[in-house]
């Protein structure tokens, strides 16, 4: 007779019991993974988590009460959790997965890790720290009703990297209001300062500095003092811009001077944030003014909304825009609010102004009205029903792990509707691993497209190494028979390359450059390719990687957003998914791959393509009938 411990079999509760598991993230999914995890019999978990928690969280991630706010997640979810079963040893770590102190050894004492991650840095990173301890890892995802769970194990699956993503399109809050890095983070900042400004005021659309920001404070301590602090901080936090702006009768001037000056001056002061980032540099109403001139109120030819207008005219934009709106507002009456509409001119010269100011101010290339209108995407709402959905997917896939079952292990999509199989929940078998992938293949290996007298060496490590190919610390090798160290990651070693071009060092059409990341155990080799003229805007390109916007392809992508933000953005390219209720999931008897597995409406006409949590990356990389396009992608949502 076969021995129950509960609803396992002895064998495998004994399993469970002496199982160590890593839990990255404590949010959304998080919480509710951390309370089945312990219900399900886990005694040995860790959990690690950066963030602090937020009153916006308190509405889906139930581990928390109004009293943790600006505590740390990872330490009151543990609290919480250890309610439900005393006896269960947590671990838990307010720190961020990507500290070196978080290495392969670390990895190793762990059977299972299950991610819970709101960036794609973070989880390239823990997916290639699992590539080299050998262990296997669980990743999901969120967002409104859509769902998914899938399983990776090195040399049996796909890795997370193994198919080429396209530009991540969520961001975490802190992002969005202290440390913008792409000019979409300053336009979501810019559609949420019309809200704040003109429209519904929402609390998780905040857009002055997030004093509470983790990487600016890493003792937790004072991360909940910042969290709590009064209004004496310089009216900087927890102040209604709303209120602020009508006792100014909404002056463009006064509200320029307090966006765009005192605010950055107030960022520069949380000197942490700017050690490995360029500083942001504040702008004053007054001397921009002295820089306009009708000489150089536009950049570039062609229509009027594809031309990029200078400093001093997104200035004027601003003012005329804020002027405009000010009137709106006053002919609706005491307590009329506007609704931000991207084909309302006064609106849309409204965001594009702010967003090429605040682009200007962290040094990234301004964009025309064209380009700003064309990067909006629909809000997804966080359901916190499909996040206990997916918890629960997450842990019955580690049992047929823990269980030696892993044959049976899926990806599994949860749908909005029932398909016509009346099935809400459909497996996928997993993907064989693709052995062109840059990260998981025997030995990896990239081909890079660039100017190498114009590219730099900093470039080169920031935005192709780190950003574009995830390494955290790269030292770079040039493979010239002398064995030329170009990059190094021990601080200082070779700062006086960064700002030399490849080409100073002999880098030309055919080098080879390998690079090594030791914390994540990994070494890709590069491949120059020497173009003398890149596309405008474009530093170098991956060759073989897909288009992020293809011209015909029917592939138009929907997002699955995942873990403790639990919320996604569609994709943000001019051509966007129509958000369709009626949309169904086929699944079949033979469960096939989740590479080729179709999806339709009942009628065939429409092909949707889920997309990886809170990065609007490919899940499912399913087929399409029909390509359809968005004339509705009005709301753009950014992670708090």
């Amino acid at each position: 007779m076969v021995q129950l411990v509960g609803p396992l079999r002895k064998e495998l509760a004994d399993s469970v019991s002496s199982c160590r598991l890593l839990v990255v993230g404590a949010g959304g999914i998080g919480c509710e993974l951390l309370k089945n995890l312990v219900l399900t019999g886990f005694k040995n978990i860790e959990v690690i988590d950066l963030d602090t928690i937020d009153v916006s969280n308190l509405n889906r991630q139930f581990l928390f009460q109004k009293k943790h706010v600006g505590k740390s997640k990872a330490q009151v979810a543990k609290e919480s959790v250890l309610r439900f079963c005393p006896s269960a040893n947590i671990t838990a770590y307010h720190d961020s997965i990507m500290n070196p102190d978080y290495n392969v050894e670390f990895f190793r004492n762990f059977q299972l890790v299950m991610n819970a991650l709101d960036n794609r840095a973070a989880r390239n990173h823990v997916n290639r720290m699992c590539l080299a301890a050998d262990i296997p890892l669980i990743e999901s995802g969120t967002a409104g009703y859509l769902g998914q769970v899938t399983v990776i194990k090195k040399g049996a699956t796909e890795c997370y990297e193994c198919q080429p993503k396209p530009t991540q399109k969520t961001f975490p809050g802190c992002t969005i209001r202290n440390t913008p890095s792409e000019p979409i983070h300053c336009i979501v900042w810019a559609k949420y300062l019309f809200n704040q400004l003109f429209g519904e005021e929402d609390a998780d659309q905040e857009v002055s500095p997030d004093t509470a920001d983790p990487e600016a404070a890493w003792n937790p301590e004072e991360t909940a003092a910042r969290a709590t602090a009064s209004d004496q901080d310089g009216d900087i936090k927890r102040v209604s811009t709303k209120e602020w702006a009508r006792s100014t009768g909404y002056d463009p001037v006064k509200l320029f001077n307090k966006l765009f000056k005192d605010d950055i001056m107030y960022l520069l002061t949380m000197d942490k944030l700017w050690k490995k980032r360029k500083a942001p540099v504040p702008l004053d109403w007054a001397e921009v003014q002295q820089l306009v001139s009708s000489q150089d109120e536009v950049c570039g030819t062609g229509l009027k909304d594809q031309q990029v207008l200078s400093l001093g005219g997104y200035s004027q934009l601003f003012q005329h825009s804020v002027e405009t709106l000010r009137c709106q507002l006053d002919e609706r009456g005491d307590g009329a609010q506007l609704v931000w509409d991207k084909d309302d001119p006064p609106a849309m010269d409204f965001v594009t102004a702010a967003a090429n100011l605040r682009m200007h101010i962290f040094s990234m290339s301004m964009k025309s009205r064209f380009d700003v209108k064309s990067m909006a995407g629909n809000i997804i709402p966080a359901i916190a029903t499909t996040n206990a959905v997916i918890a629960g997917l997450i842990v019955l896939e580690a049992l047929k792990i823990l269980n030696s079952d892993f044959q049976q292990c899926r990806t599994i999509f949860l749908n909005k509707q029932p398909n016509p199989r009346k099935k809400l929940l459909v497996p996928c078998a997993l993907d064989r691993p693709n052995p062109n992938c840059y990260v998981c293949a025997s030995k990896p290996e990239v081909t890079v497209k660039l100017n190498v007298h114009k590219t730099i060496v900093q470039a080169l490590q920031d935005r192709i190494l780190k950003e574009k190919f995830g390494m955290v610390a790269p030292d770079v090798q040039i493979e010239d028979g002398k064995g030329t160290i170009l990059i190094s990651s021990e601080e200082g070693e070779t700062e006086a390359n960064n700002n030399k071009f490849l080409s100073d060092f002999g880098i030309r059409n055919g080098s080879r450059l390998q690079a090594d990341d030791f914390l994540q155990d990994y070494t890709l080799l590069v491949n120059v390719l020497h173009c003398e003229e890149m596309p405008r805007d474009v530093e170098f390109e991956v060759v073989g990687d897909a288009p992020e916007k293809p011209p015909s392809a029917p592939e138009e992508e929907k997002s699955i957003a995942n873990g403790n933000k639990d919320a996604a953005q569609p994709s943000t390219s001019s051509k966007a998914v129509v958000e369709d209720d009626d949309v169904l999931l086929v699944d079949s008897d033979e469960e096939p791959s989740s590479s080729t597995t179709d999806v339709s409406t009942e009628a065939g006409s429409l092909k949707r393509k889920l997309h990886d949590a809170e990065t609007g990356e490919s899940a499912s990389k399913r087929k399409r009938l029909d390509q359809q396009t968005a004339d509705d992608d009005d709301d753009i949502i950014a992670l708090d």
